[in-house]
């Protein structure tokens, strides 16, 4: 052990007469802990809401989007999806047709996103079944369509076909309808052109399954149907608005849909889930970043303090360090002395801080503290992911920081003159 680690170490050790030194030093060891537990936590939160937002995202929606230029659909989906299955990564891939209806029940009317989904066999680019609350998809092919007798507007019994439809949580909340219930889709696309404009086609459905992914723009506004029936209700005939593909590894979408890109050439072009929705996920990281720089402001504070402390005690230790010196102490020693007693302070500080972020984020991740509400943040509690490359760098951060702030009372210690400092001893 250096003599300058162990004078260190004995200036850190309290004496009743360095009472308020000592307390000076574990309020700046306190402020180092809470600035690092409260900048790891914060990264933590923002990393689950960014995780937990992609996850909702892509259990709802495809990793990458295959559509024609002209926004019209393609007919060539089928063919597009058998060919985009042979390139390596790709795990699944089919048709989908996306429009925009009007959903009607017994009391309620609504505007909603309807998607035709390949149901048979099972579309394997999508993950929406895990979402299921009640029901099942299988429900929406056209041989479980309910076929009986209904009696219309004007009383006269007709035969009445209702296919299956699948819609969210929230949306059946807000049409106050549960699993069997009818529901009535209006479509102004591929209706009957009339001299006064175009007649909305009306076509009859039941509720063969509600799902819930936990985000409220898609579980309040978005329905399913079989891909069959979309093509029917929009008369696109064998056409589709797009494939919707599904990747083994969703951080290589961006270099499949080049490879996508590359092989079906254009007119067609294919987006992942990234380019997609660029916008929210470019909002969620500037966020992380700028917390992140205003938290760190709270370790800059703390830094302040073991500036203060350590000045406090190289004006205490004032004797201490001219009789040091007189003994033949270089410079050098001195400025280690006092940078060692900052270093354990901010180690120290930094230390505790770990600890404490470990143990709220788990408490977070285990209890549900702190409710959301989920129609306007699409969680309903803080979602927390800790990384240890966030930790291992707000640590290092947090470090350089407190070794940084002891440089200059370090240096004004090997500057004094014992001369000077023992003159009036």
């Amino acid at each position: 052990m250096s003599y300058e680690w162990f004078v260190s170490r004995r200036y850190l050790a309290a004496k009743r007469k360095q009472t308020f030194i000592s307390l000076i030093t574990w309020i700046s060891i306190g402020g180092v802990a809470v600035g690092v537990t409260a900048l790891i936590t914060v990264l933590a939160v923002m990393t689950g809401a960014q995780e937990d937002l992609r996850d909702k995202i892509l259990g709802a929606n495809a990793h990458i989007i295959i559509t024609h230029v002209s926004g019209n659909g393609t007919g060539d989906a089928e063919a597009i999806a058998r060919e985009v299955t042979r390139i390596p990564g790709v795990s699944g891939a089919s048709p989908f047709i996306f429009n925009q209806v009007m959903l009607a029940s017994a009391t309620r009317v609504t505007g909603v996103a309807i998607r035709g989904v390949q149901v048979d066999p099972p579309s394997t680019s999508s993950d929406i079944g895990r979402y299921l609350e009640e029901g099942m998809l299988s429900h929406l092919a056209g041989k479980y369509a309910r076929v009986g007798k209904e009696e219309d507007d004007l009383g006269a019994t007709v035969e009445i076909r209702r296919a299956g439809i699948a819609i969210g949580a929230e949306l059946a909340h807000l049409l106050q309808i549960r699993l069997g219930d009818p529901l009535t889709v209006v479509s102004p696309v591929g209706g009957t052109v009339t001299p006064t404009g175009t007649t909305p086609i009306s076509r009859p459905f039941f509720v063969a399954a509600i799902f819930s992914t936990g985000m409220y723009e898609y579980d309040s506004s978005l329905a399913l149907i079989d891909l069959d029936e979309a093509r029917s209700l929009f008369s696109m005939e064998d056409r589709a608005t797009g494939v919707e593909v599904k990747v083994d590894d969703i951080h290589n979408a961006p270099a499949i849909a080049e490879s996508i890109d590359t092989v079906i050439g254009f007119p067609h072009v294919a987006r992942d889930w990234r380019t997609l929705n660029r916008n929210l996920f470019f909002a969620l990281q500037l966020e992380k970043t700028a917390l992140g720089i205003i938290l760190t402001l709270i370790i800059g504070v703390a830094a302040f303090n073991i500036v203060s402390t350590l000045i406090m005690v190289v004006m205490e230790k004032t004797r201490d360090i001219a009789i040091l010196k007189a003994m033949g102490a270089s410079s050098r020693s001195v400025l280690k002395i006092f940078f060692l007693e900052g270093a354990v302070i901010g180690v120290t500080g930094t230390l505790l801080g770990d600890v404490g972020a470990v143990g709220l984020c788990e408490i977070l991740k285990r209890y549900r503290i702190i409710e959301l509400p989920a129609d306007v943040y699409n969680l309903d509690t803080l979602p927390v992911r800790l990384e240890f490359g966030d930790m291992a760098l707000v640590s290092a951060v947090a470090i350089f920081i407190t070794l940084l702030a002891t440089l200059y009372p370090a240096w004004s210690a090997s500057r004094l003159d014992p001369s000077e400092a023992l003159r009036y001893e």
